[in-house]
């Protein structure tokens, strides 16, 4: 059930950071449009020096390492965002991200972003650009 799945997610999603001060219908409807993908265990969901898909992640279960030249830097656990920076960047992937155990991630393309944002039946607009450029800035 997608309104069950939603509600279940909005309690964490509402806290994240990129979308502080965006009302709760707005992140509703980002995650209503975003696509879900599962990775089983040590599969790699970003590979490093790799061209930019222009996709960011929520990681939505479990959690991933984040790996430079083949050596962990930093793990991730659930509810964290990462490669946000691809929706406004064209560069290669800086980092490897493998998953540690089967993972499930929320993940927004970039062409998605612009079509909710110019779709006008959406209440998205182009602050939700501004407040990923302002948390990427930061």
């Amino acid at each position: 059930n997608l309104y069950t799945n939603i509600f279940f997610m909005s309690e964490n999603v509402y806290n994240l950071e990129i979308f502080k001060w965006i009302t709760s219908d707005v992140i509703d409807n980002i995650i209503q449009n975003c696509k879900e993908k599962k990775y089983l265990n040590w599969e790699m969901v970003i590979v490093e020096w790799e061209e930019s898909n222009w996709e960011w992640y929520i990681l939505k279960s479990w959690k991933v390492s984040i790996d430079i030249n083949w050596s962990k830097i930093a793990e991730l656990h659930s509810w964290a965002i990462f490669w946000e920076i691809a929706l406004l960047n064209e560069e290669r992937r800086t980092a490897t991200v493998k998953a540690l155990t089967d993972i499930e991630v929320i993940i927004l393309s970039l062409d998605d972003l612009i079509e909710m944002i110019n779709n006008d039946e959406n209440k998205i607009n182009k602050t939700i650009m501004n407040r990923i450029e302002e948390n990427i800035n930061r």
